[in-house]
């Protein structure tokens, strides 16, 4: 059933990126071109993502189980440190410098997108270099609590 479901979601994600020309960089470039040739078309595609998202977290804040019957982990982290502030940053960045971001690099990658492909290979390693990042931290300061303890 998870397996399912998760198939069902993700292509119903990426069927929405493809319909919404959220998959063609140059349209999501010229969203972001405010100062140039500026195509607003996306901003509409947002809000109604937008809408469609909170509708789904008001049911799933009701619920305590998922559709396959597992625990549901919503975060309640509400503030707003320097990690997501950076983080925040590093995407747009990429998102404005690529066109891509992650559901869209992926359904072009399945579409045999190389753009996409190098895309998705440039987020794994960024992936996988802040997991490294973060577990050096935490050794840190593990290490730290031990020596002042």
């Amino acid at each position: 059933m998870k397996l399912l479901t998760a198939f069902i979601s993700g292509t119903l994600f990426g069927l929405g990126l493809i319909l919404a020309g959220m998959t063609d960089p140059l349209k999501v470039l010229a969203f972001l071109d405010v100062t140039g040739r500026w195509d607003p078309s996306l901003a509409l595609v947002m809000i109604g993502a937008i809408g469609c998202a909170a509708v789904g977290f008001a049911y799933a804040g009701k619920r305590r189980r998922t559709l396959p019957d597992d625990d549901l982990q919503l975060s309640t982290r509400r503030e707003i440190n320097a990690p997501l502030i950076v983080g925040s940053t590093l995407f747009g960045i990429g998102w404005g410098l690529a066109g891509y971001c992650p559901g869209p690099g992926v359904v072009g990658l399945w579409a045999g997108s190389l753009p996409a492909a190098v895309f998705v290979i440039a987020l794994f390693f960024g992936l996988e270099a802040h997991a490294w990042y973060d577990q050096e931290r935490r050794q840190d300061d593990a290490d730290e609590a031990v020596a002042d303890s």
